[in-house]
């Protein structure tokens, strides 16, 4: 158990603050998928990337967990995404991982986008985001957060890493290039899911969603601007293999996060 694992993203339109139009569209994509462990899905699925965060926040026991819960236990695969969280008197973007036994797995956004003013309308996060599920250390992280090499720095022996995003086309090198640097630097699987259309800010978003080995050499990839599904079978010994060979991760520097 544990060796391999199956994972599937869906890439598409996001519709501009729908959360129940946004639920029926991944719906005809879920109704498509079987034999997978996990299912991915971009930033802030059910809206967009709004500012409107008390408006569209939901708790923890709101109807997108709901949702997950009931999917996740459908297709028997833990169903991953990010949304609108309110806690106490705090709002987050929350990177939501449930299982089909309703565990539930969570990491909120650190670095919050200031060009876009998320910070004025998010909380900060504060945790690592990092489990272990089916045998998987994962670690979860979102959009901006993909600019911030320490702060994904496999310090904690992770064997997955997860973004998912709302990245504009205008700068969608930069996601190329650091989600591959992101895998060769931390010896890991790294997977990137980004959403395609045009939001309702007018930014424009491509997709290039992508699963990349700990090598940096692309598994599966979307780079058409179109909805799509990709899959992969990761498979863990191969990784431990190279790691093992490699021998990088041992080399890394001692840091504390502040």
């Amino acid at each position: 158990m544990g060796n391999n694992l199956k994972i599937a993203a869906i890439q598409f339109d996001i519709k501009w603050e729908s959360k129940h139009e946004n639920l029926k569209i991944i719906e005809k994509y879920l109704d498509k998928i079987s034999g997978i462990d996990i299912v991915l899905l971009p930033e802030m699925f059910t809206t967009g990337f709004t500012m409107q965060a008390e408006k569209f926040s939901e708790n923890m026991e709101g109807e997108t967990i709901k949702w997950m819960e009931i999917w996740s236990k459908k297709l028997d695969s833990a169903i991953g995404g990010s949304i609108i969280i309110s806690e106490g008197s705090e709002i987050y973007n929350r990177f939501v991982f449930v299982t089909p036994e309703k565990e539930i797995f969570f990491y909120d956004k650190r670095h919050t986008f200031t060009l876009a003013n998320e910070d004025k309308f998010y909380a900060r996060g504060s945790n690592f985001g990092i489990f272990e599920y089916k045998g998987w250390k994962i670690c979860l992280r979102i959009c901006y957060d993909l600019r911030f090499p320490v702060w994904s720095r496999n310090k904690y022996n992770y064997d997955l890493l997860i973004y998912v995003a709302n990245w504009p086309k205008k700068r969608i090198q930069a996601w190329d290039t650091l989600l591959k640097a992101r895998a060769i630097e931390n010896m890991c699987y790294c997977l990137g899911v980004n959403r395609v259309g045009i939001d309702g800010n007018k930014k424009s978003y491509p997709g290039h969603s992508a699963f990349l080995n700990y090598l940096g050499d692309k598994l599966a990839s979307c780079e058409e601007e179109k909805n799509n599904i990709i899959s992969y079978k990761f498979e863990k010994e191969e990784m431990i293999s190279s790691r093992k060979e490699l021998k990088f991760l041992e080399d890394i520097d001692d840091f504390k996060f502040q």
